[in-house]
């Protein structure tokens, strides 16, 4: 039996996380690094029909210039993450997968994510079934000439404003004539791709605060045609350390009577997050888990600064003000500094390969049991880590249970 062959999609492929997700599977593929910060690297999931690192093939969209290997040396000489015999080693990977690019389709822009768009060719829709077909068409043709057994779809790319949904996207019914007809506001643009895949049947990966699938009609799609989907917004930072230690406090009995955390950051991200639309939607992401893991909202305040001289390197600090025994007010500071790229890139492999092995299960929808993986995961309440963590144990402890399942 051939090899089984599975094509990642990125959205957003020459950013740094799309491009760092490109060169780790060529390095894990050519023995060039251990599977360090894959969570499907664990011992206890050994055994597994995870796609191994030389199954992917990997193409995407962008609207700027560049390609994956441009852009991984980019995030090398600014800061100062790889080395060069791990670029030199994979930069054929990196050149043959570029080939695959293709340049984005741009619908209701956003004008802080556009003004990094510096491709000439890049494509704009004056509608959104415009911008889906044309998407389609390039999904299409990366499956076919890379002969493909699977294709996952990962949204990468800079977050979006808020999209407050109407009628149109609280149905299939609904969404539909509204796209024929071009109306304006019927998806953002990260519905549009998500539409895409899933309509082609392409399970679809959001790591971003950005609507993506979320919308009841996407999710209606996603079941019609059999395919599953996950997100949204990667957790990799502080909101991770929060999932993590809020459960303590509350379980502990000593109330939290405030959380500040403050965050600095110097990529494309930060770049586009500094406009105060699309901040908004990534504070919200941070912000809405304290009161659940808690049981009560403290008083809590959240910011994202922008500074351009850290590049990928992102650093928050947590001020908690805590109520102890008699009264007592006591305090727990932390710093967490990490490289924003290298941090999500080994999760976007871990949710390819748990995507991909999701859709030969024959499932489709949300998959609660990635949960973990996420800041705001789409059909999981409970924020609190260990038990997010438990849903994946649980679900790759027993092949034949359905995601979703009880």
């Amino acid at each position: 039996m051939a090899p089984r062959r599975v094509g990642l999609w990125l959205i957003g492929a020459c950013g740094g996380v799309a491009s760092t997700t490109a060169l780790g599977l060529s390095a894990l593929a050519r023995g060039q690094t251990p599977p360090t910060g894959l969570v499907t690297a664990l011992p206890q999931f050994a055994g597994h029909d995870f796609d191994a690192p030389d199954a992917f093939v990997v193409g995407g969209h962008d609207i700027r210039k560049g390609n994956f290997l441009t852009a991984a040396r980019e995030l090398h000489e600014r800061s100062n993450v790889f080395d060069e015999r791990t670029l030199a080693a994979c930069a054929g990977d990196l050149e043959t997968w570029s080939a695959n690019l293709r340049p984005g389709v741009v619908y209701r822009p956003d004008a802080a994510v556009t003004a990094l768009a510096d491709r000439p060719d890049m494509r704009r829709a004056g509608s959104a079934r415009e911008a889906i077909d044309t998407i389609q068409a390039d999904l299409r043709a990366f499956k076919a000439a890379h002969k493909l057994d699977q294709l996952v779809v990962v949204n990468a790319a800079s977050t979006e404003p808020p999209f407050e949904p109407t009628d149109e996207q609280k149905s299939l019914e609904r969404l539909l004539p509204a796209l024929e007809r071009g109306a304006p506001a019927s998806l953002p643009t990260s519905g549009v791709y998500a539409f895409a895949a899933l309509d082609a049947g392409f399970p679809y990966v959001n790591m971003t605060p950005s609507r993506g699938a979320t919308l009841p009609a996407l999710e209606e799609l996603a079941r019609k045609r059999g395919v599953p989907h996950a997100g949204q917004d990667l957790k990799t930072g502080e909101t991770l350390l929060k999932s993590v230690l809020a459960p303590m406090f509350a379980r502990r009995n000593l109330r939290v009577l405030s959380w500040v955390g403050h965050n600095i950051l110097g990529n494309r991200d930060g770049l586009v997050l500094n406009d105060p639309d699309n901040k908004s939607s990534k504070v919200t992401s941070k912000d809405r888990l304290l009161a659940e893991l808690l049981g009560y909202k403290p008083q809590s305040h959240v910011s994202i600064e922008y500074i351009e001289s850290l590049d990928d390197w992102k650093t928050a600090w947590d001020h908690v003000h805590f109520e102890g025994f008699l009264g007592t007010k006591m305090m727990l500071q932390f710093t967490w500094q990490g490289c924003d790229s290298l941090l999500a890139a080994p999760l976007v492999i871990d949710l390819v390969r748990l995507t991909a092995l999701a859709q030969r299960r024959g499932e489709s929808g949300p998959m609660p049991h990635l949960a973990c993986f996420f800041k705001s995961p789409i059909g999981v309440s409970d924020h609190d880590f260990g038990k997010q963590f438990a849903l994946l144990e649980a679900y790759l402890a027993n092949p034949d249970r359905k995601a979703g399942s009880a």
